[in-house]
This record gives C-alpha cells, structure tokens and sequence, in this order.
C-alpha cells in the first residue's frame, strides 16, 4: 500500500491547512466531515464552515452529520473504508467505536504542547497564562479528551505582545506542514508513540463572553495578557460609569520606571485600582492590584477601534477617574 484512504474531520479555518496539505499530498481524501452550516451576523445569513469550502473547492464529498452517534453516521463511515481519519478541531468527540474503526486510527492535530492545555481552547490559554512556548502535537487518539499517544511534537515560541489571533495564523500551518510526514510514517510502521504523563496535564476550557470582564484589582501583567488571550474574539471590556462600557483592545504593562518617566507618582496601595492616573498622547495609564496599565486601543460601543489617547480626549476622559466604579 503506497498511500491511505483518508477521511477529515474538522471545521473552522484552523483546520484548513492541514486539509489542504492531505489535498496536496500522496494520499486519497474519501469523504470530509464537518459542522452543519450556521447563520452568522445581523443578516442571519447561512454561511458554510471554512472546511467545507476547502473540501468543495476540491471537488471533494463533504458530509455534515448532526451527530456520529446514529446508525446512519456509522454505516456510512464504514463504507468510506478509511485507513485513517485525521482531525483538527471537528467540534465534536468522536465515539469508541469511530476511533477504531481505521487500520491506523484517529490521529489529531492539537494546538499544544500535550499533555498541556487539553481541551477546547489551548491557544487562548498559552497567551492568558503568559506563556512563552506552546506548539502542536499529532496525536494517536483514544477515548479520553486529548489524552492519547503523542506521535509528534512542534515546539512554538510565542512573541512578547502577540494575541491569541496571531498566534493562531501562526500555529495553523503547521499541521500541515507536519501531517503527509506523519502518514508517511505510519505506513513504514516507524511511528513512535509516547504516552502523555497525566500527572502533569492542564486543561483549556472554554472561552465564554464573560471571561473578558477586566478586574482592576489583578496585577497589570496578568490584565495585559487577558487583553491578548481574548483578541481578536471575544475581547475584554470595562465600564468607565455604569452602563457606559468601552472594550480594551491593546494595553501592555508597566515598569515603574517607565511610569516615572511619564512624571506620574504611583505609590504602593493608592490609587485605587481601575484609577486612571494620567494620559498621554496615545494612551492613558491605569493602576492596577499590581503594577500600572497603559492602554493603547479602546472601542467604545457601537463605534471604531481607536488611540486611546484621543478617545480621551474627545470624551473628556482624565486623570483620576476610576474604571468600573
């Protein structure tokens, strides 16, 4: 056998490079699975998964079964015959009996260093938790949540300053960059899998709305890194009086030294944190439980990103008062 039959499962633009590496690459692509098609936007208008335009570009069958747990589901895989299913963020778990059915199994391209940030969102978290290194694992999957064998491991160095959005576009090509290589290993027979070590597993949850309140009381790093883990989607927000928000769009922390060179006194428990205690050109410097905030980029509701320099200055913004009062 020179090369697999293979089915792909995936959905979103993450999973498009590998795809289109399988397009590309030695073996046949029998059938692609992904999400149903959703509505998006005010218009409500029905917009297909980005995986399905890959697959369709490609002249390839795509199918976009509500669930893998119905006779239906099961006896159509099986006729695909695959030799492998390979899958990228599908948005479903797929059950026992589909992770077995291929000769090679299931393998995943997951968006960490496993057995780190398991789970939905592992990119959000490396960037939330100030991580400076993640990466992508190819992994031989089993019925747990991304606790299988790991068959490789691309290491990434995350840049100061980069959002979750960045990093994403910057993650995305390596599946497939790594995935024909991976296959080709297989059929050799000279995959070397190693088991995870559950001991030193994390887990990346979800990322919900609620997620981007800012808390003036953490430290200044920690608020910063909030900023990046939650850009481009679904962004952080604060409230300069009640019911009067503005979204957070770029801000990095501040050394005191910094601050003084922006002739702003900060002493240790005053101001309050959430106190803006100057602006400047650009920006306008937040105190913080720990540490001071400069923010760069604002949005207030229903209005275009901006400097946050010239939001306050165009809404009469300045130095003392405190955010989320």
């Amino acid at each position: 056998m020179d090369s697999l039959r293979v089915v792909f499962m995936g959905t979103p633009d993450f999973a498009v490079p590998t795809l289109q590496a399988l397009i590309d690459g030695p073996h046949e692509v029998v059938g692609v699975f992904c999400q149903p098609d959703k509505q998006k936007g005010r218009g409500k208008k029905v917009q297909m998964p980005p995986v399905k335009e890959c697959a369709l570009a490609a002249d390839l069958a795509v199918y976009q079964p509500v669930t893998l747990r119905d006779e239906a589901a099961e006896t159509l895989l099986r006729s695909l015959a695959p030799d492998v299913i390979v899958v990228v963020a599908y948005g479903k778990i797929l059950p026992p009996w589909l992770i077995r059915l291929p000769k090679y199994g299931c393998l995943n391209v997951h968006a960490s260093l496993l057995p780190k940030y398991r789970g939905a969102a592992p990119i959000h978290w490396a960037i939330l938790n100030g991580d400076r290194e993640t990466g992508v694992t190819i992994m031989q999957m089993n019925d747990g949540l991304d606790t299988g064998d790991m068959l490789e491991t691309i290491p990434l160095t995350i840049k100061a300053g980069e959002t979750t959005g960045e990093l994403f576009d910057r993650i995305a090509p390596i599946g497939g960059e790594v995935i024909n290589e991976v296959l080709a290993k297989a059929l050799a027979g000279s995959l070397q899998p190693v088991p995870q070590d559950d001991s030193q597993a994390t887990y990346a949850n979800k990322i919900t709305k609620e997620m981007g309140a800012l808390d003036w009381t953490r430290s200044a790093v920690a608020l910063a890194n909030q900023i990046r883990g939650l850009s481009p989607a679904p962004g952080c927000f604060t409230f300069l009086e009640a019911g009067k928000r503005i979204k957070v769009w770029q801000a990095c922390a501040m050394a005191n030294e910094v601050v003084k060179t922006k002739n702003i006194s900060v002493t240790a428990g005053d101001p309050i944190p959430g106190t803006i205690i100057g602006v400047t050109e650009k920006s306008f410097l937040v105190a913080t439980g720990e540490g001071v905030l400069e923010v760069l980029e604002v949005q207030p509701d229903n209005k275009k990103r901006m400097n946050a320099g010239d939001f306050c200055r165009g809404h009469q913004v300045k130095a003392g008062l405190i955010l989320n009062a």
